[in-house]
């Protein structure tokens, strides 16, 4: 029999078989040691109880300050210093803007931003879903930008000293996981004009509900046919800040019609869907999923990548190619993946005021995808590919 053919609960059990002071003088960062490292402050104080005096069962998104925050700059040469804790800083993100607020200083639009996730596991280990991903793709991402950046192993170590050092804000086992923002932006000249003198990394987290608590929400998309997207060769595929600026405008007149979020399309023909907002879409079409190629206007996404890994695994065949926005017609199921969403349905989709609905639920690919992936994120599901990181 089929993996694809048994019951979602039976697939899924198939697929088993230095604290240290970061200041902000006008452009410039300067890190300095202060206390001592952080390995002796993680088990004194507060720092020691096992959770954060928090409702976890309604965290929601707003920004929650957790405790510390992890810092780094390149020198003159582009290496980066070795990172450190410091308490967690007035930060604030405005993408809209394209800037990033720490203190009363400012980065410029010259940065780059990626999301991840801590989970706890059910014996109480915190986890992370394939950093290494979330490195290279900065790493990838400033190379294009002309933009030092942290390597593959300092960029992980800097979310797992961020992590660790905020362990008693990561939920417990099914309420939620620890949203970190790993960034890197440049001080000094914009670019176009000259590259940056020096780079700061940062990682900050946030605990955050399950998007979906139940994982049968569905989202309601508007095809966009207005706003210019990048071209191959552009940006697309890098996770610059500036990008969110025109993303979130046009979400906000999208939301005010009564939808959830956003399907762009091509910017050259204007006849290819390409991405929602932030996240990646796939079309199901009997044993067929279908998905845009990341051809380089697209961002190749991390949860993108590993649930077509395990379509494949479950014996479907994984079309990644031009998708014609009419195509839309003929799925069965429509689904987007991304950091926060997981894997999440959409309920329809609406193009030229013509409203196409979908297949949502329990016991259809979206949901089997679905479980499975939350699955090995959570621990819950063997990791036989060795995508779980356990940090403690």
């Amino acid at each position: 029999m089929a993996l694809r053919c048994l019951s979602q609960s039976s697939t899924a059990f198939s697929y088993l078989s230095k604290i240290c002071g970061f200041r902000m003088h006008g452009t410039k960062a300067a890190v300095s040691v202060v206390e001592e490292h952080v390995s002796e402050m993680v088990g004194t104080g507060r720092e020691d109880e096992e959770y954060a005096d928090v409702d976890w069962d309604n965290l929601g998104f707003s920004l929650v300050r957790t405790d510390y925050m992890f810092a780094t700059r390149s020198s003159g040469e582009g290496n980066f210093e070795q990172g450190c804790l410091s308490r967690y800083g007035n930060i604030e993100l405005n993408p809209a803007a394209g800037i990033l607020n720490y203190g009363q200083a400012k980065a410029s639009k010259h940065g780059l931003i990626e999301g991840m996730k801590a989970y706890r596991g059910e014996n109480g280990r915190v986890l992370l879903f394939r950093p290494e991903l979330n490195a290279m793709r900065m790493k990838k991402g400033a190379e294009r930008m002309c933009m030092h950046s942290p390597s593959v192993q300092q960029f992980i170590e800097g979310v797992k000293q961020t992590v660790l050092a905020n362990r008693r804000w990561v939920p417990p086992p099914g309420k939620g996981s620890l949203y970190l923002r790993p960034l890197l932006f440049g001080s000094g000249a914009s670019l176009g004009l000259s590259a940056a003198s020096e780079f700061t990394f940062l990682v900050f987290g946030s605990p955050v509900q399950n998007y979906f608590k139940e994982g049968t929400s569905a989202l309601d998309l508007y095809v966009e046919e207005v706003i210019p997207r990048a071209y191959i060769g552009g940006s697309g595929g890098v996770k610059a800040i500036s990008n969110y600026g025109p993303v979130l405008e046009v979400m906000r007149r999208a939301k005010a019609r009564g939808f959830s979020d956003v399907l762009y399309l091509d910017a050259e023909t204007k006849k290819n869907i390409e991405e929602v907002s932030a996240s990646n879409i796939f079309l199901v079409k009997g044993n067929t999923i279908v998905t845009p190629a990341t051809t380089g206007t697209i961002l190749g996404g991390i949860t993108r990548k590993s649930v077509i890994e395990i379509a494949i695994d479950l014996g479907y065949k994984v079309e990644e190619r031009v998708v014609p926005v009419e195509e839309l017609k003929e799925a069965e199921e429509v689904f987007c993946t991304g950091t926060a969403t997981g894997v999440v349905s959409v309920g329809s989709i609406t193009y030229q005021n013509t409203r196409t609905e979908y297949k949502v639920g329990d016991g259809l690919v979206t949901q089997q995808l679905r479980s499975i992936l939350v699955g090995i994120q959570t621990g819950s599901i063997q990791d036989t590919k060795n995508w779980v990181l356990e940090i403690d």
